[in-house]
């Protein structure tokens, strides 16, 4: 059927409080960092089930994540996904 994705931005005010919440953990995870990235990957995944829902499709494979710094100065980290939409028969 054709190949569907769905992106998600996280803005500079976000990317920085969650950077200033990362400076206080040393060698261990950031539960906020993790928070807000889990909801960029959902919205873009949404975004991607939403596109292939628009061509009549029953199911996404090959699914592909991606995870990238973006904007001024790496200001923005952006999660894009994409895969085929395919119709069961």
């Amino acid at each position: 059927m054709g190949v569907v994705v769905g992106e998600a931005i996280l803005g500079a005010n976000v990317f920085k409080d969650i950077f200033g919440a990362v400076r206080d953990i040393v060698g261990g995870r950031s539960g906020a960092y993790e928070k807000e990235m889990g909801r960029a990957r959902k919205i873009a995944f949404a975004e991607m089930q939403k596109d292939a829902q628009s061509l009549g499709a029953d199911g996404i494979i090959g699914i592909d994540i991606d995870y990238e710094v973006v904007g001024p100065k790496g200001g923005m980290m952006m999660v894009s996904v994409s895969g085929t939409a395919v119709r069961f028969r």
